[in-house]
């Protein structure tokens, strides 16, 4: 990892083309808790045919698109990106797929009749199904800090919407499925994870409804644990969190593992 000297960088990738599902609210997230830290901001949108710099930033960005868009942007991030975002997550900055974005971090995804290639950060590819899985949802994590503790386990809540399944091959998922679909509606996983290699499914946008999760960034990218972080008041954020988990509860299918087996054994 490298600290930032109190301020962390963000490489947003096609801002102009990945940008769909609020996702921009996640960087006025990071941007709001920054500046009310007296932490240092710097944002710089990475488009199509820019080069990136593997040694500029602490997280590097990528939200979701149409599919016009994502395939446009795949062309693009693996001609002109992909070495340098390997070398990024390689000294540890954190790499972040959203949705489309994180379909864009595995080997390839279905888009039709296609099989568009991706950057393969992520060990895991991408299917079509029947349907779009779509709905309220909310997982439990428990990811690795960079002082060998962990978070967790902490809930992440947020909204999904694909048509796409994600099949997992060596790689860990991000967090076991509570309520709502997840990478396929089926497992019980959601998201993947490879060091600070994060993808998943959940918009809405995610850290406004999860700042324990954006702040377990800014800590990583300014060089402290998310203790030593100045705390805020977060009174709206916490009702905000609770919330999402809440819809998740009424609106969306439990994918626990108990639930599961329960379905199996006929007893709902």
């Amino acid at each position: 990892m490298t600290a930032s000297r109190g301020t962390m960088r963000v490489a947003w990738l096609y801002p102009e083309h990945l940008n769909i599902y609020a996702d921009r609210g996640n960087l006025l997230l990071l941007e709001r808790r920054c500046q009310w830290r007296e932490l240092g901001w710097e944002v710089t949108p990475v488009g199509l045919g820019d080069a990136l710099d593997a040694d500029a930033h602490d997280v590097y960005y990528l939200g979701g698109g149409q599919d016009r868009d994502q395939a446009l942007c795949a062309a693009d991030l693996v001609a002109k990106k992909r070495d340098a975002l390997a070398a990024a997550a390689e000294r540890g900055a954190t790499v972040l797929g959203i949705c489309g974005g994180y379909q864009l971090l595995g080997h390839e995804y279905e888009l039709g009749t296609e099989r568009i290639p991706g950057v393969g950060l992520l060990d895991l590819r991408t299917v079509r199904g029947t349907g779009r899985l779509i709905g309220d949802v909310e997982i439990t994590v428990d990811l690795p800090r960079v002082d060998g503790t962990t978070t967790g386990p902490h809930a992440l809540a947020g909204f999904e919407n694909h048509g796409g399944r994600t099949i997992l091959g060596d790689v860990a998922p991000l967090g076991t499925v509570v309520h709502g679909h997840g990478n396929d509606g089926e497992s019980g996983a959601e998201g993947a994870r490879r060091g600070q290699i994060i993808g998943t499914y959940l918009h809405g946008p995610l850290l406004p409804k999860n700042v324990w999760f954006a702040d377990e960034l800014i800590a990583r990218a300014v060089g402290v644990t998310p203790a030593e972080l100045p705390p805020l008041d977060d009174r709206l954020e916490d009702a905000a969190h609770a919330s999402a988990r809440r819809a998740a509860q009424r609106s969306a299918p439990n994918h626990s593992p108990l639930a599961r087996v329960r379905a199996r054994l006929g007893r709902g």
